[in-house]
């Protein structure tokens, strides 16, 4: 064999060995040891999950490759990330892009557009979807973000400061325009807030007519309901209606049973619910773990007369006691924050009537004057027995309601409280029923593709959390606390939050509808 034959077959088997050799992975992690929980409400495994840039690639028996980053998950649960359905953290969002509170429950997707406001921030003024795209691509959040488009703050770009009566034919078109605007530039559908300014003076045919649009798009509906206690049933009606009518999913934004007269009722909601869905209504609710609720004085008076007395006492008898109301937030006078009906009531000498009567009015004349809410609260109007049979429902998954900073708990420790309390305590739910409800289930809710699932080819959202500690640490004094028990948790393959701190890392996308 000649001396260049030689060297030629030396080369190719160099090249062969070469070839033969498994490749060096230096973007992929393995994380190990883990119990998975792969988000379908299913017993969970022994096994790994490998991430590889920002997908799942496989998850099972898994051997490490070469190269690869290793995490030993030390036998705690792995979940997909958790997502909050109803949520306002978007507000403050330059301040908060570390989303402290949001990553140390697990959760890894918000909402926007919640109560029909498209900005958290400023809450009449319409933020289009074409806008917040933009906004975000320039300074990501830690966590990804799907929008609603916001009926009040829609209503209120057309109608202005005259939207106390029904729309005309030209307003509503405008408002349809707008709408259809937000779902070409990917929102996942219409959110309404009917019990709020200016939604509350919109008829119900005006929101069908709209819903249409997002139905048109294979988007969403959901709701704040026009009433939340003694007109409760009527608002579920109402929503039953707008998807039939619509042809569209519906989703009853954190269910309640906020009068005491329907306390012990939930079957009845929960029957009826059902019957709908038997007749081709894809209704479904969130609901979060608290038996306190948090929104504004007006709605107290679902008329807005704050002259009516009737509706003050009757308030007190069915819906919250005075001395179980909190001003949270008072703008007209914020000497009065912290305080109770009944506190403001004996240092002005007034009745409790009187006084919720007045402090409601010099809210309403703040929002007419400003356009922002002048008064936020925290009452508790709500039955334990009750919130935990509405969760147990098929169709209800879990979400906050919450926000950054001083308020309501709920918006630092929504989603440890199911695991801690309603799991570990109350045994209302198996933790693979409560982690298909933070998981799967709203990802279906919402229709959104590659979310909520521990699967190949899903996107890497994932939470490692100890279920024998996770428990919420947020109360009415220290509504900041950051939850307990979750160690890691990865947003779009990216550590977002280890040991008990945000890693200021910001992988967070927007995140749009599935698409036809």
């Amino acid at each position: 064999m000649s001396k260049s034959a030689l060297a030629f077959l030396i080369s190719l088997t160099l090249v062969q060995v070469s070839c033969s050799k498994p490749a060096v992975r230096t973007n992929s992690t393995l994380i190990v040891n883990a119990i998975v929980y792969d988000g379908s409400s299913g017993n969970p495994v022994h096994a790994s999950v490998r991430i590889d840039g920002d997908r799942i690639v496989a998850a099972g028996d898994l051997q490490a490759l070469p190269g690869e980053a290793l995490v030993d998950a030390g036998g705690l649960a792995l979940a997909p990330g958790f997502i909050d359905t109803h949520s306002h953290h978007d507000g403050g969002l330059l301040e908060f892009r570390h989303m402290p509170g949001v990553l140390s429950q697990g959760v890894t997707t918000i909402t926007r557009g919640a109560d029909g406001f498209s900005d958290a921030d400023d809450e009449l003024r319409h933020m289009p979807q074409a806008e917040f795209n933009l906004s975000f691509a320039k300074l990501p959040a830690s966590v990804n973000v799907a929008s609603f488009s916001g009926h009040n703050s829609i209503r209120y770009q057309v109608m202005g400061d005259d939207n106390r009566r029904a729309a005309s034919p030209a307003e509503l078109q405008s408002m349809q325009a707008l709408l259809e605007a937000d779902m070409n530039n990917g929102a996942i559908g219409l959110a309404t807030g009917l019990e709020y300014v200016p939604g509350i003076f919109s008829t119900t045919e005006e929101v069908i007519e709209l819903a249409k649009i997002a139905a048109a798009f294979d988007g969403r509906y959901m709701s704040h309901l026009r009433d939340e206690d003694d007109r409760f049933l009527d608002a579920v009606d109402e929503i039953i209606r707008i998807g039939r009518e619509a042809q569209l999913p519906v989703q009853i934004s954190h269910i309640k049973l906020a009068d005491r007269e329907y306390w012990g009722t939930a079957d009845v909601v929960i029957a009826r619910l059902n019957a709908a869905r038997d007749d081709g209504i894809e209704i479904s609710a969130d609901i979060y773990p608290y038996e306190r609720w948090a929104s504004n004085l007006a709605v107290l008076f679902p008329e807005r007369d704050f002259s009516d007395r009737r509706v003050a006492k009757f308030t007190f008898e069915h819906t919250a006691a005075a001395e179980d109301i909190v001003l949270s937030n008072f703008a007209p006078n914020p000497d009065f924050n912290g305080f109770t009906i009944t506190d403001v009531a004996r240092i002005t000498e007034r009745d409790p009537e009187t006084t919720l009567m007045e402090l409601s009015r010099a809210a309403d004349d703040y929002l007419r004057e400003t356009g922002r809410s002048g008064a936020a609260i925290i009452a508790k109007g709500m039955n334990e027995i009750d919130v935990g049979t509405l969760m147990n429902w098929a169709f209800t998954n879990i979400c906050s309601d919450g926000a950054h900073g001083p308020g309501h708990p709920r918006g630092y420790g929504a989603f440890p409280r199911v695991l801690g309390r309603y799991v570990r305590d109350l045994g209302v739910l198996s933790l693979p029923e409560a982690i298909h409800k933070m998981t799967g289930l709203p990802a279906a809710a919402l229709g959104i593709p590659d979310r909520g699932r521990i699967n190949a080819g899903y996107y890497a959202d994932l939470v490692l959390f100890d279920p024998d500690v996770i428990e919420d640490r947020a109360t009415m004094q220290n509504p900041t606390a950051l939850s307990i028990g979750v160690q890691k948790v990865w947003v779009n393959g990216v550590l977002a939050f280890d040991n008990g701190a945000p890693t200021m890392r910001y992988p967070g996308r927007i995140v749009s509808r599935a698409e036809r």
